[in-house]
């Protein structure tokens, strides 16, 4: 070891002293004791590092470093203080963006989580009887007038509702599926391996583009438990393609006494061609259609929490209620009462559409949009930053509508910085801002950014990227 660095050694701080400052004290008043002597070691042991891998610390005699130890310690215990699961903007464009949480709740949807998770509620008993009752009535009759299912299960994500379904409908038989609908979905989630997963066997039919009805019917033996359908929600296959519909697939599975399981994956309760977006199953249709269990999330299309939806018969669907993977996979209060607002928006479309900030960003006129760039960028032109007004495209995300063309208006500013170290503080502030990044550019797209926060980047992004040069 060189002299140069026993000397750096030496001149690290001791916590003992540094905890003898009354700068230490106001820190511990603020944080506790237990953090305060954490951040010095962390600090202290972070030079020591530095100093055997033969970097030189910063100049100066030992108090120097005492009141750099505790200018960072204190930097260390802002940051680690903060939440990590906080709230940000995204003015990505991307509706359903996963990395920030997918679908922003409804507020009546808020209330309704805030209410059930500030207190007690009626999760699981009668008011009128005083007697137990079951969690799931909240949104069974409500899912019912919807859609015209016999009944419904709420678990915690899609996936949870598949492997549900097919380990009480399929566990040690067969189960078919087309070869060009064993899709990939977000976190490497494939179907084949959820219905590995819940002992069943899967018998996949027909070419990746082409399955008729007449390979579902030849794979069909004594050992057949279903037919099972996956929409194909995150990508699309065009051209030389050709499948069976629902309701051909149901026709099939009566004839043979089988059921038919359809996994809509974004599930859309309403029709989006009306609104100019591209044609998506409605959950309504499969129902209509005589699918015996229809699955769909409710974190996407539908505008609402994450959940995995279960419509369908109810000699099916009683029998997973009654499965004791049902208790692993079941809806906590809070999501449940977010679920229940967000379905009874349903019942007065207009009122989802205008409500529900899923479907009011899906909506959104491009006029609009561009009404709203025009406001920020002036807004910040005003505070000296360099910003043009270009047109784009918003994406969907979240496995939804791949590839609908969303057309909108970025608001495009050029930091007088680096264009990554702007965006990075970008992200650390608070609330995190996410943008897009283009050409040395920053890239805002206010299709998914409210009033509110529109005025809010108004407000920091001139400090923000001004510090960042």
């Amino acid at each position: 070891m060189s002299d140069s660095v026993q000397l750096d050694l030496r001149r690290l701080p001791k916590i003992d002293r540094l905890l003898e400052d009354a700068r230490a004290e106001a820190l511990i008043q603020q944080h506790g004791r237990l953090r305060v002597v954490t951040a010095f070691r962390n600090v202290t042991e972070a030079w020591r590092v530095r100093a055997l891998a033969g970097e030189p610390l910063v100049a100066g005699q030992d108090d120097g470093l005492s009141d750099l130890a505790l200018e960072e310690a204190a930097c260390w215990l802002l940051e680690s203080g903060r939440r990590t699961l906080r709230r940000a903007i995204n003015a990505t464009g991307v509706v359903l963006h996963t990395g920030l949480g997918r679908a922003v709740l409804a507020p009546a949807a808020l209330e309704a989580a805030l209410e059930a998770g500030g207190g007690h509620c009626l999760l699981e008993v009668d008011a009128d009887t005083g007697a137990r009752s079951n969690r799931q009535e909240h949104i069974a009759a409500l899912a019912s007038e919807l859609t015209g299912a016999e009944t419904a299960l709420a678990v915690n994500n899609c996936a949870a509702a598949v492997l549900l379904a097919l380990t009480v409908l399929a566990e040690g038989r067969e189960v078919i599926i087309s070869r060009g609908q064993q899709v990939e979905i977000g976190g490497s989630f494939r179907i084949p391996d959820v219905i590995r997963q819940s002992g069943a066997r899967l018998v996949e039919v027909g070419a990746t583009n082409k399955v008729r009805l007449s390979d579902y019917e030849s794979a069909i033996t004594s050992e057949t438990a279903l037919i099972l359908r996956v929409h194909r929600s995150n990508f699309r296959m065009v051209g030389f393609t050709e499948e069976p519909t629902v309701a051909e697939l149901v026709e099939l599975g009566n004839r043979h006494g089988l059921p038919v399981m359809d996994d809509l994956g974004s599930g859309a309760l309403i029709d989006l061609r009306q609104y100019g977006l591209t044609a998506e199953p409605t959950v309504q249709a499969s129902v209509e259609a005589g699918a015996s269990v229809v699955v769909f999330s409710g974190d996407k299309l539908l505008g609402g929490p994450q959940a995995g939806v279960m419509l369908g018969k109810k000699e099916f669907l009683s029998r997973m209620a009654r499965h004791p993977l049902m208790r692993v996979v079941r809806l906590d209060k809070v999501t449940l009462a977010a679920l229940e607002a967000t379905l009874r928006l349903y019942r007065d479309e207009s009122r989802a559409v205008a409500e529900i900030p899923t479907l009011i960003e899906l909506t959104a006129k491009p006029d609009e949009l561009r009404v709203r760039a025009e406001k920020l960028a002036e807004r910040l032109r005003e505070q000296g930053l360099q910003v043009d007004l270009e047109e784009g495209i918003s994406q969907v995300g979240g496995g939804s509508l791949p590839g609908e063309q969303l057309p909108t208006t970025l608001v495009a500013v050029s930091p007088s910085g680096g264009v990554d170290d702007a965006a990075r503080r970008l992200r650390m502030a608070e609330p995190s801002i996410w943008c897009r990044i283009q050409r040395d550019r920053l890239l805002f797209d206010v299709r998914t950014v409210t009033e509110d926060e529109a005025e809010q980047l108004a407000e920091s992004l001139p400090r923000l990227l001004t510090d960042a040069v």
